[in-house]
């Protein structure tokens, strides 16, 4: 198995050239979250991944709940299902605390004042209220809470880690929709075994091949954690190990081959390029070029599995003007699909293009 394998079983894996996904919250509940700091971007990750969606359908799961945002993985802003947002915050919550210490330490968030602001915040948000997030901010400061700097989103990251809200939909760019947890359905619990063993089936599937080593950065958690659940899913799971590096995959991730090429237009944060710490599989052909890409974390262009470059979109008029930044000379099937692709991106917008390449 070569890196260029691999990068072929990681698009597989990711259904970025084939979906049998019909809902939003089928596409989440696969990768058991999808990366969502960069909120328009995350709603195309998911679009992209089901066939004929637009970004309306993303949004309408999101405000019937069936797709929530919260902290998860590493501590950062991820879409999960509404039906798995309990046992995930059970299982990472408590070491994304941990690691906050320090921090909340310096913005002088005891826990007495954090306790404080939770009720605070749960009060305000009870008997089914939706407030934004400078609705529940200005609500902190009524009540004699400093919301000043960086106090401000830690407080509310504590309250959703403390599984009291999580968020809905957007009201305006950087100001999220806040819903209680109470008004999401009872879901399954889980015991911490069993939710290590859930989590780590669900990565494996949704990005192998890769290493134990991705799936501890990807999670968050703690090695000795990640190896338990992998010694859990161990046996249905395959191997194959490379230059010392053991990487895993579900079975099922070699069985779909598709012999014309395939175009994406990744977002920001896509989690094809943030979903591995070695990320070198992705980027073996433009490195066989001598090319690099400038920054992994903007919208990335792939090609069967091979970053080549980035993208961007700028709105205007009515329109969506989407410029393709390719770092290695195209043939003329690449700039088809890519063209392809752009078009795609539009039509999940429900917009008319203008394609720059």
């Amino acid at each position: 198995m070569s890196n260029l394998d691999i990068a072929t079983m990681r698009f597989e894996s990711q259904h970025l050239n084939h979906s049998s996904f019909k809902k939003p919250e089928e596409v989440v509940e696969w990768f058991g979250g999808v990366q969502a700091q960069d909120y328009p971007g995350a709603k195309w990750a998911v679009g992209q991944r089901l066939n004929g969606s637009t970004d309306a359908d993303i949004e309408h799961a999101l405000t019937e709940k069936k797709i929530v945002r919260t902290w998860a993985m590493r501590g950062t802003l991820h879409f999960v299902a509404a039906s798995d947002i309990r046992w995930l915050l059970e299982l990472l919550a408590p070491r994304i605390i941990a690691r906050n210490a320090r921090r909340y330490r310096e913005l002088e968030l005891d826990e007495e004042t954090l306790k404080i602001s939770n009720d605070v915040i749960k009060s305000a948000l009870q008997d089914g209220n939706q407030l934004t997030r400078r609705e529940l901010l200005a609500i902190l400061e009524e009540n004699g809470i400093s919301t000043e700097g960086q106090r401000a989103p830690y407080m509310l990251q504590r309250a959703s880690l403390d599984g009291l809200i999580c968020q809905g939909g957007m009201h305006s760019n950087n100001n999220p929709i806040f819903i209680s947890m109470d008004e999401l359905p009872e879901t399954k619990t889980l015991t911490r075994r069993e939710a290590l063993a859930e989590l780590t089936r669900r990565y494996f599937t949704s990005h192998g091949p890769a290493t134990l080593q991705d799936f501890v950065w990807w999670s968050g958690l703690l090695s000795k954690d990640a190896k338990a659940g992998l010694d859990a899913v161990e046996s249905s799971l395959e191997s194959e190990t490379i230059e010392g590096k053991t990487y895993w995959y579900f079975p099922l991730a070699q069985d779909i081959k598709h012999s014309s090429p395939t175009a994406c237009l990744l977002p920001s944060f896509d989690e094809y390029v943030v979903g591995y710490r070695d990320r070198s599989a992705s980027l073996e052909y433009v490195q066989s070029k001598n090319k690099s890409i400038e920054n992994m974390m903007y919208p990335t262009l792939a090609v069967d599995g091979q970053i080549i470059g980035t993208w961007k979109r700028t709105f205007k008029k009515g329109e969506v003007i989407i410029e393709l930044k390719p770092v290695i000379k195209l043939q003329n099937v690449e700039n088809q699909i890519l063209d392809a692709a752009a078009r795609y991106f539009a039509k999940f917008l429900k917009m008319p293009v203008r394609i720059h390449l």
